[in-house]
């Protein structure tokens, strides 16, 4: 006998995202419009878009960020409830980043931080960050034994 659950399934909301680096080895944190929780940069991938040229638009888009795509080194798929979205789970196509360059909030990012990614930045971050994309690239850090 099959049983079938009845836990509703989230919805997906699919996005691009970079984690930014700069000459520091500092990683940059946006925080959008009328929310609390710092995030990696990025947004949604449009039907049409692959995942690296939805990451290059929204980053021209909120931070002011030309990048080419060839510059966006793909490091995996990562999934976690959505901060902003209750009920949605944000399905992330994370990319690496290095730039030399200053970056300016624009469209809905109210605020950017720089952070040291071995630490939270003493911030309200989003579990997609928090939990998923800074214990990544943290442990991408630490030397094998």
């Amino acid at each position: 006998m099959t049983v079938l659950s009845t836990a509703p399934l989230p919805s997906i909301i699919r996005i691009a995202a970079a984690l930014l680096i700069g000459t520091d080895n500092r990683t940059l944190l946006v925080r959008k419009r009328g929310t609390q929780a710092f995030m990696q940069p990025g947004g949604k991938i449009e039907a049409h878009e692959r995942p690296v040229d939805a990451l290059t638009r929204e980053l021209e888009e909120e931070l002011g960020l030309v990048i080419e795509p060839a510059q966006a080194s793909y490091l995996g798929h990562f999934s976690a409830p959505a901060v902003n979205e209750p009920g949605f789970e944000v399905q992330a196509e994370l990319f690496l980043v290095h730039i030399a360059c200053d970056v300016t909030p624009a469209a809905e990012i109210e605020e950017v931080v720089w952070i040291d990614p071995a630490t939270d930045g003493d911030l309200v971050l989003a579990p997609l960050t928090r939990d998923l994309i800074l214990p990544f690239y943290r442990s991408s850090l630490t030397p094998s034994a």
